[in-house]
């Protein structure tokens, strides 16, 4: 099946992913190292494969996914993870799971070796029921 997304689509899904890593840097600066949890979390967003590897492979150059608090980053990124799930579900259901699975591990890998605190914790739940939401 050949899928061909929006460039509104596929913003959104670059949005949502590198957002989430945003979101988790973002809380990570609470006792943390949020330049490591970028970094890994970029890195395994690197690491996507099928369309979703393709349309990430392009980061958001020119999007704006900083903010004056976390809340800010979190009213356009967790809508966005929502979004990015239900417009893979109706336009290419196979690569739905390949999204949430390329965003939790970029979870993992931001908060490897190290046990998350209890608000990177949080954050990694509000993620997950954002895409969960879809």
């Amino acid at each position: 099946m050949n899928v061909t997304l929006s460039e509104q689509d596929k913003a959104t899904l670059r949005t949502a992913a590198y957002g989430a890593v945003t979101l988790l840097s973002a809380a990570g600066a609470v006792g943390g190292s949020p330049h490591r949890i970028a970094t890994n979390g970029s890195i395994a967003l690197g690491s996507a494969t099928g369309l979703v590897g393709h349309v990430l492979a392009d980061y958001p150059k020119g999007k704006d996914l900083g903010g004056k608090s976390v809340a800010e980053i979190a009213d356009r990124v967790l809508p966005a993870l929502t979004a990015a799930m239900g417009l893979l579900k109706a336009q290419a259901p196979q690569e739905a799971a390949n999204f949430r699975s390329t965003v939790v591990t970029a979870m993992e890998s931001a908060t490897y070796n190290r046990r998350p605190g209890p608000v990177v914790s949080d954050m990694i739940v509000k993620i997950t029921a954002a895409m969960d939401a879809a």
